[in-house]
């Protein structure tokens, strides 16, 4: 597991052993078993989705989970396929706004099913701890259907 940044209001420092040694959490370990909840889980699989990114200024993961608990998609911030990434060239910046990377947001959409994706909720993290989508990103996921903004 990624390190914890101690910036980012939603990392958990929980491994197997710390899970089966606490009591308790930043929003707490369920009491059954003393597993990670539903939250802690996929904010996990977020951080370590943007362990992938391509682009320097911000390591970003998104994870969509539907009603059910099952992860639909997920993506990181990064150069389209074939495109030279971030690291070949360099952040071509507009607004503050790498113009290089597709935003990790949008590729959890694009490259997830979309009949799934309408109704999903979005995990996302961030290494700099901005964790809202900029505007063009939360358009995207109002017209894909994405419910629930975690």
């Amino acid at each position: 597991m990624p390190p914890q940044d101690s910036h980012h209001p939603h990392q958990y420092a929980w491994t197997a052993k710390a899970v089966a040694t606490s009591d308790s959490s930043p929003r707490g370990l369920s009491e059954k078993n003393k597993r990670p909840t539903w939250d802690q889980y996929f904010d996990v699989i977020a951080k370590a989705v943007s362990t992938r990114a391509t682009c320097p200024r911000a390591s970003v993961g998104a994870v969509l989970v539907d009603k059910d608990n099952r992860i639909v998609s997920s993506g990181y911030n990064g150069a389209p396929p074939s495109s030279p990434s971030c690291f070949d060239t360099a952040c071509r910046m507009e607004n503050s706004h790498c113009q290089t990377a597709t935003h990790a947001e949008v590729n959890a959409v694009v490259f997830g099913d979309r009949e799934r994706v309408r109704g999903s909720r979005l995990y996302l993290y961030s290494s700099r701890g901005d964790i809202s989508p900029c505007n063009e990103c939360q358009k995207v996921l109002t017209a894909a259907g994405v419910s629930w903004l975690r």
